[in-house]
């Protein structure tokens, strides 16, 4: 199928969007190329906004071509009120700034209804030609519950979100009660809305072996290993920077994570070491909780998991991705099923009495039996939350980069939601409930990731960072920090380069980029003298 914009270049957002239902499509450069095709089906799309002085009208229209016939035509469009965007005008004059950030709201608006319509105006004629099933409708962020967040501030009641949900992103019933659960599980976590509260990310980019399906920052242990407890010092030189923002712009952190990467990478001194510290440098009086990934069984050990205690740890996560030996062989994991139940029980005589287990399903070579056998195990474990992953062909995965390889061993959709039923069949019927979800690219099937929690232990940190509710400074090679200025509706990103060696080399640049983005965004009157 060829495709031909017209009046607009949404090219990239179409193709994700197109890619829903298949990926054989084309688009036509110019109008003048059109001719060529005609003996194939030609989907145009045109697009066309026109401005007044207290509105913007949005207009788009989606044709279908067989040759000379139109096969297929919807058009839609909306309207733009200034005002709702903008607020009443004042009647004062603008200077050049506030005019381009006022212009900059608007243009942003623009574009987030006309793609909105162009995708409503093609989604019937692709639904039928390709006989799909999207449950999630026009719906491709990553972040649905944050949407449903958005229209609950705005004071909508749940008929009114059903409404715009259906009528705006021809989203299922199914996919609508769910985002509408976790999104009523998450309000008590993390609303009041507060500036001065932040989560605070560790990244630990170490691993014993990258895993087939993984596109993390990591260096294996067999490299790089030597730099570990150098790593460790880099990582408290940050933590100081990060120090000086949160003292000189008065935050308080509600929630530490040390992901990676695999935390316990890190040998029991080095762990040690760095915890405590991380408390010595920061002030961590009024953290809610503390989770730590001890992730991967072949690095976990007695020793570790003590230190992790000792430092009050209040939840990790022992992460067997699957129950299948023969899974786990094919993935790179040196490990065995035996060596998960093992960590998990070593974890459990400890006295950890918060554990969460993640899962993915559609792993090469995993059939919905297989899944069934994995969750079965699982819950016999009984942690208190299991976190419920789709595979993603990730761009950097070795996966997906020797794609051909593999790809005859990939799940096909049906499979796919086979596999998600099972899993949340397994989680109903043994009182975990969905408290926070999200979705990635080139996720198989098109679905989602969930998190499931038995009632009381839910997971701050995963809220917070996935509503986005909340800043997150996030320090270690790799780290993203994201810093939301809520009062704006906006977030900014500041992210730590990947490079173990950059990172050892660079920090006093990762530190000041962090403190500029804060210090340039908060009035200086706020500032402790």
């Amino acid at each position: 199928m060829y495709i031909l914009l017209q009046g607009h270049d949404y090219r990239y957002e179409i193709s994700e969007f197109l890619k829903l239902f298949s990926s054989e499509f084309s688009f036509i450069e110019c109008s003048e190329d059109f001719g060529v095709n005609r003996e194939e089906e030609v989907l145009v799309n045109k697009l066309d906004i026109d401005y007044s002085d207290d509105r913007v009208k949005i207009a788009t229209v989606s044709q279908v071509y067989k040759g000379d016939k139109v096969i297929y035509e919807k058009e839609l469009s909306d309207k733009l009120f200034i005002a709702d965007v903008l607020g009443p005008y004042d009647g004062g004059l603008e200077d050049e700034k506030k005019f381009a950030k006022r212009k900059k709201k608007i243009d942003n608006n623009i574009k987030t209804i006309s793609k909105r319509l162009i995708q409503r105006s093609m989604f019937d004629y692709l639904n039928e030609k390709y006989d799909a099933n999207v449950p999630w409708g026009i719906l491709t962020g990553i972040r649905p519950v944050k949407l449903i967040h958005s229209l609950m501030d705005k004071g909508k009641n749940d008929q009114e979100i059903a409404d715009f949900m259906k009528d705006e992103y021809l989203i299922s019933q199914e996919k609508l009660d769910l985002i509408m659960d976790i999104a009523k599980r998450e309000r008590p976590f993390i609303y009041p809305t507060s500036e001065k509260k932040i989560s605070l990310y560790l990244s630990i980019p170490f691993c014993p072996t990258r895993c087939l399906y993984c596109s993390f920052p990591s260096h294996s242990l067999d490299r790089y290993g030597q730099h570990r407890s150098a790593y460790v010092e880099t990582l408290l030189k940050e933590a100081r920077g990060i120090k000086s923002i949160i003292e000189d712009f008065d935050k308080e952190i509600e929630s530490l994570y040390i992901g990676g990467g695999t935390p316990t990478s890190l040998d029991a001194g080095d762990m040690d070491y760095l915890i405590s510290n991380i408390f010595e440098i920061l002030d961590l009086s009024h953290i809610k909780e503390f989770t730590v990934e001890a992730g991967r069984p072949d690095t976990i050990t007695r020793e570790k998991l003590e230190v992790l205690k000792k430092h009050g740890v209040t939840r990790i996560s022992i992460n067997p991705q699957t129950m299948n030996q023969a899974s786990l062989d094919r993935i790179g994991r040196r490990h065995s099923v035996e060596d998960i139940v093992d960590c998990y029980q070593m974890a459990r005589d400890l006295g950890f009495d918060n554990i969460n287990m993640d899962l993915i399903l559609g792993l090469p070579g995993e059939t919905p039996a297989m899944v069934e056998e994995t969750m079965k195990k699982i819950v016999d474990l009984d942690p208190e939350s299991v976190t419920v992953h789709t595979l993603a062909l990730k761009r950097a995965s070795d996966l997906n980069i020797n794609l051909e390889d593999h790809k005859n061993d990939l799940s096909n959709y049906r499979n796919m939601v086979e596999m998600i039923d099972i899993s949340r069949k397994y989680m109903d019927e043994n009182d975990y409930k969905p408290y926070y979800m999200y979705r990635q690219k080139h996720m198989m099937g098109n679905l989602e990731n969930i998190g499931y929690a038995k009632p009381g232990y839910e997971c701050l940190y995963n809220m917070q960072i996935m509503e986005e509710k909340q800043s997150n400074y996030a320090i270690g090679a790799g780290a993203v920090s994201k810093f939301v200025y809520l009062d704006e509706n906006r977030i900014e990103r500041v992210d730590d380069v990947k490079s173990l060696e950059h990172y050892l080399a660079r920090i006093d640049e990762m530190i000041d980029k962090k403190y500029k983005e804060v210090a340039k965004n908060v009035d200086k009157s706020t500032k402790r003298n």
